[in-house]
């Protein structure tokens, strides 16, 4: 039977398995994927591969910078529990991903996976998760990152505790500036740096919300007109960075602190822990905000 890429994707899935050793268990299992789940549990990813389908919504973010601070890279890598996230093996584990990713890991997380953990070395860093799976007895995996390379700016990044990790590349201003917006940009997760950045989809998916409220007013259809883009206005300031009022002077928006400094947001990237996986929130971000506040 012919092993397609499909076929191969759901194994991965399913398992959390490295592509190759997916595509190994596909071949010898003649494409089908329960004999191929079942030889990996009799193999040495057979921890790895029963543990695959557990939820793994905490973990870490991990940032790694070079020397002289042009190239940076942050992960999020993934456990079943805050308990084995403060591990030593795990935040261990963690921070080697994001060195190799400085290094230097493939394009997707895929690719990262068939890397090298450590420069050198024969242990892949799909290898090294599976090793940890066993020893640690969680699912675990390396669930994105992003890798930075500075321009005309420099890179700066705030990191609250180690469950929201921002990176940003400020042209002009100073390290203070730099760091007092990463701090912002944690505590009110804006969508996207300026309105003309904001999803299209997203957009119109508000302005039909916004519509039906204002329609419910029952005022003439000039007002209504008026109220939804008066509400639009409004959505857009609040997720957008440069329209978003300052954490530490709402008085002032952050454009307008931006010009007063003579600075200018290049790229920004934040990251939170279980970001958009089901599991009982927690609101992080209001925690920030209130340190930010101080």
């Amino acid at each position: 039977m012919a092993i397609t890429a499909s076929l191969v994707k759901e194994l991965r899935e399913r398992t959390g398995a490295g592509m190759m050793e997916c595509k190994k268990a596909l071949v010898e299992s003649d494409g089908d994927v329960d004999a191929a789940i079942e030889q990996m549990r009799k193999s040495g990813q057979a921890k790895a591969a029963k543990k695959a389908g557990r939820i793994a919504a905490e973990g870490v973010i991990v940032l790694s910078f070079s020397e002289d601070n042009t190239l940076a890279a942050m992960v999020e890598v993934n456990c079943e529990t805050d308990f084995v996230g403060k591990d030593d093996n795990f935040t261990s584990f963690a921070k080697a991903v994001a060195e190799r990713l400085l290094a230097g890991g493939g394009d997707d997380v895929a690719a990262l996976m068939e890397q090298p953990l450590h420069e050198g070395e024969e242990t892949t860093v799909n290898q090294a998760r599976e090793a940890l799976v066993s020893k640690l007895g969680e699912n675990m995996n390396v669930r994105r990152f992003s890798r930075f390379q500075a321009g005309n700016g420099k890179l700066i990044s705030y990191r609250h505790g180690v469950r929201i990790g921002v990176v940003l590349e400020l042209e002009g201003g100073d390290e203070a500036l730099g760091k007092d917006l990463a701090m912002h940009i944690a505590a009110t997760n804006p969508v996207c740096l300026s309105a003309d950045q904001m999803p299209r989809d997203l957009l119109d998916k508000e302005r039909e919300i916004v519509a039906a409220q204002a329609k419910e007013s029952g005022k003439p259809d000039e007002i209504v007109t008026k109220m939804v883009d008066g509400r639009m206005r409004k959505f857009l300031s609040e997720n957008t960075l440069l329209g978003q009022a300052f954490v530490k002077d709402p008085d002032v928006t952050v454009e307008k602190l931006l010009k007063s400094k003579g600075a200018v947001i290049a790229q920004y990237q934040r990251f939170e822990v279980g970001e958009g996986i089901e599991k009982k929130q927690e609101n992080f971000a209001e925690e920030v905000m209130a340190q930010a506040k101080m």
